[in-house]
């Protein structure tokens, strides 16, 4: 399993709309990709809240490949309307579960 790791930094002001869509659109739309096993959307809890994650479990890198593309260790994966609520484009990093408690 490989959990990928979304980031993004979003416009003061936005961050509710954002949050939304992600959760009303993204995350549904990611459920359905081949070999996602599952996900979820983290808003910071520091005072300005502005950054959001969205954490989702792919089962190997062919399905990673499948869903971002051959460059899926560095490209994240986003739609243009989603880019105006960002201060700059998300970034993505990669993981391998060592132990789950």
């Amino acid at each position: 399993m490989i959990v990928r790791i979304w980031a993004a930094q979003v416009l003061a002001g936005h961050v509710d709309a954002f949050c939304a869509l992600l959760v009303s659109e993204v995350l549904p739309g990611l459920a359905e990709a081949d070999g996602c096993l599952g996900g979820e959307v983290l808003r910071s809890m520091t005072d300005d809240g502005h950054r959001v994650l969205v954490v989702t479990r792919w089962r190997d890198e062919a399905a990673l490949r499948g869903y971002a593309g051959p460059m899926w260790r560095i490209r994240p994966v986003w739609a243009e309307g989603e880019l105006r609520y960002l201060v700059h484009p998300p970034e993505v990093t990669h993981y391998r579960p060592l132990a789950t408690g």
